[in-house]
């Protein structure tokens, strides 16, 4: 299974899944270099669908179903079919709320579309306030293979390292994996995230003693997520 990355509204991404046949975009607000894509690679658009619906990442779902003959997937089918199949390939579907209620994330080869529930050095605004259902999205997400690819429903690589070196001066995989970081294809692993983002390593040594020296809890893992909430 392909994953093709297409920026567009300066940091925001759409994503096209496909296989030797058939295609499934995601958050398609890139209509133009989507349908331009489709037609060079002799694809068929067969799903339109989205990570979440902020006005963000549904820009352009009106216009590229009315310029083809893609299925809509709605949120809510999505989260009870659990999975799509395309090309006899399976897309697996996981429903990852915290940033909002129906937030969905998709698996397929080894690759992850988060949207934004875990960005490329970062996580989503808890827009739900739900944070005890955040914090099992992510740990859902990092229960994949360390090797799994990142990608996200933005580009925030820059200002998120940015405020990881401003946490741990001296954590010299922010500038390992800013010397890598690359516009044009914006990605990390999940191994990475656990090298650079201070928000999924709640269980790192270094971040629990910086957690303590700010006089926040960090009694449980939970809890030390909490925390770190505390200060995005």
């Amino acid at each position: 299974m392909i994953v093709k990355q297409f920026r567009y509204a300066s940091d925001n991404f759409s994503y096209l899944l496909h296989g030797n046949r058939s295609a499934i975009a995601i958050d398609a607000g890139a209509v133009e270099a989507i349908l331009s894509y489709v037609e060079s690679s002799s694809l068929e658009l067969t799903y339109v669908t989205n990570t979440h619906m902020h006005p963000d990442h549904i820009p352009g779902n009106r216009d590229i179903l009315g310029r083809t003959d893609a299925e809509f997937l709605d949120n809510r089918t999505l989260r009870r079919k659990k999975s799509v199949i395309l090309d006899e390939e399976q897309i697996q579907i996981y429903h990852t709320p915290g940033h909002t209620e129906d937030s969905l994330t998709f698996h397929a080869d080894g690759k992850l579309i988060t949207g934004d529930t875990l960005f490329n050095g970062t996580v989503g605004n808890c827009f739900t306030g739900d944070l005890e259902a955040f914090y099992k999205s992510i740990r859902l997400i990092f229960n994949f293979s360390k090797e799994t690819v990142v990608y996200a429903g933005h580009d925030y690589v820059k200002d998120a390292m940015q405020f990881a070196k401003n946490l741990e001066p001296d954590n010299k995989e922010v500038d390992i994996f800013l010397s890598r970081y690359d516009p044009y294809h914006v990605f990390s692993t999940l191994a990475d995230e656990l090298k650079i983002n201070p928000y999924v390593r709640f269980n790192d040594e270094g971040i629990i003693s910086i957690l303590k020296k700010k006089g926040l809890p960090v009694e449980s893992e939970y809890m030390r997520w909490k925390s770190l909430m505390e200060i995005y």
